[in-house]
């Protein structure tokens, strides 16, 4: 199983996994899990027919997740007992009972039979998140779905959508329709259908509308919206989206606006107002930014988080502010060897002159950590270095027959292969326990052509994520490669392209 599960033990028998299941249940509290994991069963009236059991029960463990929890709900404990004819999930709460039947899932791949044995298990980390990028590759709400699934099968909890950026608006906003007129959107209708399928499978949906950088969509919709200008130090030939001006009065109503709109359309408690990479914005006016995004949301009702960057706004206890990147991470050259070195640089254009003025501009990255820290704030890992999906694959374990989609995909990062996500630590940083909010995955969708490029860049690195997110420490490589290689199944079943790494030798 991904996630590695707590503890397990086996007990006498095999449990046939290739015949037909039943599902029953206690309570009508579980009929939604019911109803999500019947279409992945083989179904009959076979007389050696096997059941599925969910129940609501006590068992061993007790909640005891590090950080925040997305949803009101926090006990996710469950216990799983294979035995040769029956599955019985048991858990404490609806949310439980939903962890313990994607577990089911993978027992039940593996075809013919399996071990029956007894599992106990709970999560590391409350909040487990996957960000995709709507905004720059819009995703149907169809295809959507199909990831909000795949997030589930490996116990993920948050689906963060990047709905903003200088690609595209993807949420319909009543009051200010030019945003998404003539462009891919999600109705509002749309939206509450995503945030109800997403729920049906424990799932909370938190929208980003990323700001006062990261705008040039907000601008062309509205060009009256105030700007600042390119700094002086920035090279004239580097793209320059400029960041929203908070001191201009149209655009601070367009902020609230905007803002009080999704918080209404958000069944959820948190909304991501952004905060990062504002280039142009001095000290005051990013402050005077995102102090307004956080005060707007508070007053909707909402939870406000930003990226790490919003830190310097000033940061209170209680706040979330995600982590994602310093200076070493950026991992950017400072000399025309260094460059030449970089082909992946290279061929998105870079200068030596660009990669100087983003080592300056990220310079104060170093200190974001420890002013979350000190200013009592919590933290949300997304270090570029490993949660950062769009990382492109090395070539060397990219398999021949997809050199073409290994070379096309990813930003230009240095190439990485699967093992190195895969054996991350959450605990690396230094961040006490308490103070951390949990863990997110990311996936910005630059150089997108269709739905199989996001699994692509998904598969097979989500799923060791997911465990770094919930299992008690980091697995050894060998036996997590060994387990990665048995998810194919589930993969194809639910049409999902992969990257086959020569790393692993799949089943």
């Amino acid at each position: 199983m991904i996630p590695a599960p707590v503890r397990q033990r086996t007990t006498h028998g095999m449990c046939r996994t290739d015949r037909p299941w039943h599902i029953r249940t206690d309570d009508p509290s579980l009929d939604g899990t019911a109803a999500v994991l019947a279409p992945h069963l083989r179904t009959g009236d076979d007389a050696d027919a096997g059941e599925i059991v969910l129940t609501l029960d006590d068992v061993p463990l007790e909640p005891a997740a590090i950080g925040v929890q997305p949803s009101a709900d926090a006990d996710e404990c469950y216990r799983l007992t294979v035995e040769p004819g029956r599955i019985t999930c048991a858990a404490r709460t609806p949310q439980g009972i939903a962890r313990a039947a994607a577990g089911v899932l993978q027992i039940l791949a593996e075809t013919p039979e399996t071990p029956c044995r007894v599992i106990d298990d709970a999560p590391r980390y409350a909040w487990r998140g996957l960000m995709v990028d709507p905004a720059r590759h819009f995703l149907t709400p169809d295809e959507l779905r199909r990831l909000i699934d795949l997030a589930a099968l490996y116990k993920l909890n948050v689906l963060h959508l990047h709905l903003t950026d200088n690609e595209g608006w993807r949420l319909h906003i009543a009051t200010r329709p030019a945003l998404t007129a003539g462009t891919p959107h999600y109705t509002a209708d749309e939206y509450t259908g995503l945030q109800e399928y997403a729920a049906a499978r424990h799932i909370t949906v938190v929208p980003e509308i990323d700001l006062p950088g990261h705008s040039a969509a907000a601008l062309r919709a509205y060009p009256d919206l105030g700007t600042l200008p390119r700094p002086s130090w920035y090279p004239a030939d580097a793209p320059f989206p400029a960041p929203l001006d908070p001191a201009d009065p149209h655009t601070r109503a367009f902020i609230v606006d905007v803002l009080a709109e999704t918080a209404r359309l958000t069944a959820g408690a948190f909304v991501h107002f952004g905060g990062d990479e504002a280039l142009g914005a001095d000290e005051t006016s990013f402050a005077g930014a995102i102090r307004l995004a956080r005060e707007a949301l508070r007053v909707a009702g909402k939870r406000p988080l930003g990226w790490q960057e919003s830190s310097r706004a000033g940061i209170a206890p209680g706040d979330i502010a995600q982590f994602w990147v310093d200076v070493p991470m950026m991992d950017l050259p400072q000399t025309q060897d260094e460059l030449d070195a970089r082909p992946e640089l290279l061929a998105a254009g870079h200068t030596l002159a660009h990669t100087k003025a983003l080592t300056r501009f990220f310079a104060p990255t170093d200190g974001d950590l420890d002013r979350i820290v000190s200013g009592g704030g919590r933290v949300l890992l997304s270090p570029q270095s490993h949660l950062y999906l769009d990382r492109p694959y090395d070539p060397a374990i990219v398999p021949a027959d997809q050199a073409e989609a290994g070379e096309r995909l990813g930003f230009a990062y240095r190439p990485r292969t699967v093992r190195h996500a895969a054996t991350w630590d959450p605990s690396s940083y230094g961040v006490p326990p308490e103070q951390i909010a949990g863990v997110e995955a990311t996936l910005f969708a630059e150089r997108f052509a269709g739905f199989d490029d996001h699994t692509t860049l998904l598969l097979p690195r989500l799923p060791g994520v997911a465990e770094a997110a919930w299992s008690p420490s980091p697995p050894s490589w060998d036996d997590y490669r060994e387990r990665l290689a048995r998810q194919t199944v589930l993969w194809r079943e639910r049409g999902l392209t992969a990257l086959r790494s020569t790393e692993i030798d799949w089943r």
